[in-house]
């Protein structure tokens, strides 16, 4: 294993992050080493997308939408028009992945259009803040809607306890499952996907049957537009903000571009099928929600689902808290498995620790990268303003959404002939870029600074810990045997790359920027020696 995690800094200029040209005895592949398996085909692309989107901001965020919206009827306007804008971002996103087909996602295109510094603040603050905070969000969603049937306790410390447990289990329980089997994951993902889909089917049933009754006294055009506070576009900036968080996840698919089976055609395939559905589910949700309960019970209720069940199944009103809460749990998983693909691909490229980038020699997942994003998701638990961690994920996240689709522009400028299996308008980007930029700054501008301000601390980080090469000889020999140690523990090697499989640099780094965080002395000395060809 020394050997293998050695011989990773050997590659050569097409393959910044590294593939051992020796297979490791461990493998057990009889010639080529280890490597991700393809095993993620078109239905279980389209849970990915949809099981990570409707995750708990279908059941959280009509609250904070309508509140900011100031009615009913702009807060469906704003669903809908959020909704598009999703599709339009997830084009710009379909012809980035066919023209760079890498793991990572937005990480590795901005990474390789813009280069390793602005790369690496992606990452940092995905480690940060995005993907640890994302997943603690839906978890503790899932964890207080079990808690639902703990009532009759009389005790809030108990529900405080028993809910960070229960978030604490849900999470370590589904590491466990990504880290066993690829294949268990999307089985997984396919399931609960299918289960949220059929827990927003009844609640659109159930909406369908209070029109047919007559209740749409709230959908009707001068009762809908009937404002319950002053129009303020600060506030419906700020809505649109909300209905964002709801629609995350629509690029998570990206991330696990290599596991694709056959990604030229599934990645565009699953975007086209998924981004429409989901935008179809909210809206109608949406307007069953306001068939049952008037804006001031919606904007007073916690859980909008769970009210809504309330009101209308009667005893049978169990069915939708463990409805909801098995939709999280799913949302939980599908972030897990695509966020841990992110440290995955950031370490291949050097830019987190070597380990990361490592994978189990039979089980062919990314463990070290899987038992990372637990960790840092397990830290979030010290958080607990729901809302307030909203509109920080919503902000971040649009932030960088915006700078890759910017990214999109730049390289059709800088490599107007590669290949572009997918090739749309330039005036789509431009159309996202300026919806989400104004809204951004005119709905949160301390927000906007202070998560600018976050993601700038990365800069000394990034020259620290990789653009710095000549480090003490003490501490990458301590990094070296801290990496051997997980490699044991773990049963994990470095994963071979597949020739052809789209990992050649679109942008022309430095060396600095391709090297990993360390690099062992013995093997520095080895590239010295070898001659040059």
């Amino acid at each position: 294993m020394e050997k293998g995690a050695r011989h990773r800094n050997n590659t050569g200029k097409n393959h910044p992050g590294g593939s051992e040209s020796e297979a490791s005895p461990e493998s057990g592949s009889g010639g080529g080493g280890v490597a991700l398996k393809k095993e993620i085909g078109l239905v279980s692309a389209c849970g990915i997308i949809v099981g990570n989107i409707i995750g708990s901001g279908i059941f959280v965020s009509p609250k904070g939408v309508l509140e900011n919206a100031g009615s009913v009827g702009l807060a469906l306007i704003v669903w809908i028009v959020t909704g598009v804008i999703t599709a339009v971002g997830a084009l710009c996103y379909a012809e980035l992945g066919v023209t760079i087909p890498k793991s990572g996602g937005d990480y590795s295109y901005v990474k390789d259009i813009f280069g390793g510094l602005a790369g690496f603040l992606r990452l940092w603050i995905a480690v940060l803040v995005i993907y640890p905070t994302n997943q603690a969000v839906i978890a503790l969603t899932f964890s207080v809607l079990i808690l639902k049937f703990w009532r009759g306790t009389g005790c809030s410390d108990f529900y405080n306890v028993a809910s960070q447990l229960r978030f604490s289990a849900a999470v370590l329980l589904l590491t466990w499952v990504n880290c066993a089997s690829v294949r268990w994951a999307t089985r997984v993902q396919d399931i609960f996907t299918a289960g949220k889909l059929l827990a927003l089917a009844l609640i659109i049933i159930m909406g369908v049957v209070q029109i047919c009754k007559g209740e749409y006294f709230w959908l009707e055009p001068k009762n809908a537009f009937e404002n319950f506070q002053e129009p303020d576009i600060g506030l419906i900036a700020l809505a649109f903000l909300q209905g964002s968080f709801a629609y995350g996840g629509w690029n998570f698919l990206n991330y696990v571009t290599e596991e694709l089976v056959d990604p030229y055609k599934n990645l565009p395939r699953a975007i086209f099928i998924s981004i429409p559905l989901v935008t179809f589910v909210y809206v109608f949700a949406n307007v069953a929600y306001v068939t049952a309960m008037s804006p001031q019970e919606l904007l007073a209720s916690n859980a909008v689902a769970v009210t809504f069940g309330e009101k209308l199944l009667g005893v049978m009103a169990w069915i939708m808290p463990i409805s909801v809460a098995l939709s999280t749990f799913g949302g939980v998983n599908g972030s897990l498995f695509t966020s841990s693909r992110l440290f995955f691909a950031g370490a291949r490229e050097g830019h987190l620790p070597s380990v990361l980038a490592m994978i189990h020699v039979k089980r062919c997942t990314p463990i070290p990268a899987l038992l990372f994003t637990c960790i840092s998701t397990l830290l979030m638990l010290v958080t607990s303003d729901m809302y307030t961690l909203i509109n920080y994920v919503g902000f971040i996240n649009y932030l960088f959404y915006g700078v890759t689709i910017a990214g999109q522009i730049v390289l059709r400028w800088k490599k107007p002939d590669i290949p572009r299996p997918i090739k749309i308008n330039l005036l789509f980007p431009i159309i996202y870029l300026l919806f989400w930029v104004i809204f951004s700054l005119w709905s949160e501008p301390v927000v906007c600074g202070t998560g600018l301000a976050i993601m700038l601390t990365g800069v000394p980080v990034y020259f620290l810990g990789v653009y710095w090469q000549h480090k003490p000889k003490c501490f990458n020999n301590f990094i070296e045997s801290l990496t051997l140690v997980s490699q044991k523990m773990c049963v994990v090697v470095y994963p071979e790359m597949e020739a052809g499989s789209g990992t050649e640099e679109v942008h022309e780094d430095t060396e600095e920027q391709r090297q990993p965080i360390y690099q062992p002395t013995a093997a520095k000395d080895k590239d010295s020696e070898q001659p040059q060809p």
